[in-house]
Parts: C-alpha cells; structure tokens; sequence
C-alpha cells in the first residue's frame, strides 16, 4: 500500500479517536469527524499532497482536544505537526483576540498553511449552508462570512482550485442571505 494511503488513514483514525465525543453545533449535534473529513477531502481534491491532507484530518487536535504538538510530531513528524500548529488558535486568548490574531496572521502563511485554512473555512461554510449552529440567525451567519472573507483574501498564493470553491460557497451563502 502506499505511504501516503497509510498517513492519511492514519491521521484518520487519530482524529476520529481524538474527537470521539466532539460534535458540532448543529441541531442533529453532527460528528466533529464529519467536519475533519470534508478538510481532508477539500485538500485531496485540490490536489495537495498526503501530508497536507494528514494534517487537515488532525487540524484541530491541538486547539480542540488538547492532543500536545509533542504528540504530533511523534506520531506524524515535524513537516505535519508544524501545519496544524500553524492554524492552531490560542485558547487562551478571548474569542475576539483569537479571531483578529487569524486575521493578522494570514498574511504570513505558507502555501500550505494557506490551504489548510482555506479548506477549513470552505467546510465551516458548507456548514453554515447546510446545518447551522444551533441559534444561529442570519446577522450571525453574516457575521462569519465577513471574518473568514478577511482571513481568506489576506492569504497569499491560495491554491486556486480551493479558492474557487470559496468563492462558489461563499456567494451561494450571500445570496441565500439575500446580498
């Protein structure tokens, strides 16, 4: 089998495990796996290479569910346990600092760090379209697809193909919000 088959799969089920109990927002409380898997599939459709698509299984390991960089890296190595601290929100910064800290940090990503949160805020809008948190109004809805369009159009070099799905999603969003 092939070593990259086996990296994903791998990072698959660590994920899977780490995240056992995690769930969405949603209604239905979706499986957080569900979320991790759609990354892993934004990015292998983009074309993007096993580790990157390893790492968009594991992406929020060390924010969510407090799996040590340490542990990645033993587990996945340094190339994969980078990614994933590269998109890794501090925690123990306020909800608002944590947001505007993604903001100013998009600029400075890497191609790879710049698919990663590409493919990430594609699939929490696919959410958002198809099962929206639990309260969430429009003026909600409205106000996370303005943060991630000032994340995303700050990103530089973003992989095209993963930008026209942004793009397709992102306007499917404003219009079904009415502009």
């Amino acid at each position: 089998m092939d070593e990259g088959i086996r990296l994903v799969v791998r990072a698959a089920e660590f994920a899977a495990r780490a995240h056992c109990r995690h769930r969405r927002k949603d209604v239905d409380q979706t499986p957080y796996i569900n979320h991790l898997a759609h990354v892993a599939h934004l990015l292998a459709e983009a074309g993007c290479d096993a580790n990157l698509i390893a790492a968009g299984y594991l992406h929020d390991t060390i924010e969510d569910v407090r799996v040590s960089y340490e542990t990645l890296v033993e587990n996945f190595g340094e190339d994969i346990a980078g990614l994933v601290r590269d998109v890794t929100d501090d925690k123990s910064q306020r909800w608002q600092r944590r947001k505007q800290a993604q903001i100013e940090h998009a600029t400075a990503a890497s191609p790879r760090v710049a698919a990663l949160k590409l493919a990430d805020k594609i699939s929490n809008l696919y959410s958002l379209r198809d099962t929206p948190p639990h309260g969430w109004d429009a003026a909600e809805i409205r106000k996370y697809i303005e943060w991630a369009h000032q994340v995303v159009t700050r990103l530089p070099s973003p992989n095209p193909v993963l930008l026209a799905d942004y793009q397709t999603i992102r306007g499917e969003l404003i219009e079904r919000l009415g502009g």
